[in-house]
């Protein structure tokens, strides 16, 4: 097997490459999503604990 061969998939490269592409950005998209999210819920609440701390 050579490399243009597997490359081209029998003629359907442009779909299966294209899918293999946007499996990856939604499995990047699931990785960094959350972790953005989390990162915001955090900030959220430790602003929310300083604005509690301070009229205690």
């Amino acid at each position: 097997m050579n490399w243009e061969n597997f490359l081209s998939m029998g003629g359907y490269a442009f779909y299966v490459w294209t899918s293999y592409g946007l499996m990856a950005a939604v499995l990047l998209l699931n990785l960094i999503l959350p972790l953005r999210r989390k990162s915001e819920v955090l900030r959220n609440i430790g602003r929310r604990l300083k604005q509690a701390g301070g009229k205690a």
